[in-house]
């Protein structure tokens, strides 16, 4: 990947609609591509590691890395806040490295404005109703939780036009070499700029 800067390619889209997922078989089929590890305020899920599915901080340490100007977008999601580290971002563009990230419509529209060549893909549910069955399906999130990320869910959507692509997620696969079309288009139009 010599003689370009790494390509940043944003996939965002509502909580539940299987980010996470998509993103770990587009993984599995483009090895070269890297996950950039995002800082967030939330306790860790069963089974997440530090380091490995986030950068688990506490507020303070959170609030740090705002002042000192650390991190490349931050946002609160869901009485949580996340952000992306700068300088990783930085040096994986500096050394050709294509990242991947999951974030939010915000830190979506934030990457935007400060690196206009990113990929931004909103990933979709194939509808309302589905999308509710697999935040209530995944038993992550109490009633309350659930009924916030419901109403979130709502502005998300609206935000799917500002998006380079928007990828239904109706099928894993299906979803993930659509994705990938999408990066593999993007390096043959010539990838990233120096912006």
């Amino acid at each position: 990947m010599s003689g370009r800067r790494g390509l940043l390619v944003v996939v965002s889209g509502p909580s539940g609609v299987g980010k996470d997922t998509v993103l770990a078989r587009v993984f599995e089929l483009d090895p070269t591509l890297s996950y950039s590890i995002s800082y967030t305020t939330r306790a860790p899920r069963p089974g997440e590691r530090d380091g490995v599915d986030y950068h688990f901080v506490d507020d303070a340490e959170f609030d740090r890395m705002v002042r000192d100007g650390d991190l490349l977008e931050w946002a609160r999601v869901h009485n949580h806040r996340y952000g992306t580290g700068r300088r990783q971002v930085e040096a994986a563009r500096a050394a050709g490295q294509d990242l991947a990230f999951n974030v939010d419509v915000q830190g979506g529209m934030s990457i935007r404005a400060q690196v206009p060549d990113a990929l931004l893909v909103f990933l979709a549910p194939p509808s309302p109703d589905e999308l509710a069955r697999r935040r209530s399906e995944r038993g992550t999130e109490d009633a309350p939780d659930l009924a916030r990320r419901a109403a979130d869910a709502e502005i998300e959507m609206g935000y799917a036009d500002r998006y380079d692509a928007v990828v239904v997620n109706d099928d894993v696969e299906r979803a993930a070499a659509e994705v990938l079309q999408l990066i593999q288009r993007r390096r043959e139009e010539g990838g990233a700029s120096d912006s």
